[in-house]
């Protein structure tokens, strides 16, 4: 059951991940060559979405090495602790950039009177920011389980 669950964990990760990707590669230059018809200002747009794509790969490669971590038996190690570190970290500094990039989103909404972009800024700055909370729950719950398997190891 163990090995279903992480092989689906990790197939969904490097699906997300093939999915930022393309649109990184594909979508985002096409829109580059749309300002520079001069259709529209896409500059804070391409800061917006190249910019944290590097710690979302960052995190994605942390929660890859904490999967391999659990398929592994070694799931209450540094290793992962570690890992979750990082995945924590990548999400606050995502979170940060896309809250950053707020007001950007509220002025396009208001000047094309499109509330729904807001909703999907808010999406784009609370998710990121979900995961690292998460992430920072579970690094404490392992520290404490590697905490208490190291005084159970030493006691026998």
């Amino acid at each position: 059951m163990k090995k279903i669950s992480t092989m689906f964990l990790r197939s969904v990760i490097y699906l997300i991940s093939a999915g930022v990707l393309a649109l990184c590669v594909f979508v985002l230059p096409r829109l580059i060559a749309a300002e520079l018809r001069g259709d529209f200002d896409y500059g804070p747009i391409f800061v917006g979405m190249y910019l944290p794509a590097i710690p979302f790969f960052i995190g994605i490669y942390h929660a890859l090495k904490l999967l391999h971590s659990i398929d592994t038996n070694n799931a209450f190690t540094d290793l992962s602790v570690t890992s979750l570190k990082y995945i924590k970290y990548c999400g606050f500094v995502i979170s940060g950039l896309y809250a950053i990039g707020l007001s950007y989103i509220f002025l396009v909404a208001e000047r094309d009177d499109a509330p729904g972009v807001v909703l999907i800024g808010l999406i784009l700055t609370f998710a990121p920011l979900t995961i690292a909370i998460f992430a920072a729950v579970l690094q404490k719950f392992f520290q404490d389980a590697i905490r208490i398997k190291t005084e159970n190891d030493l006691t026998v």
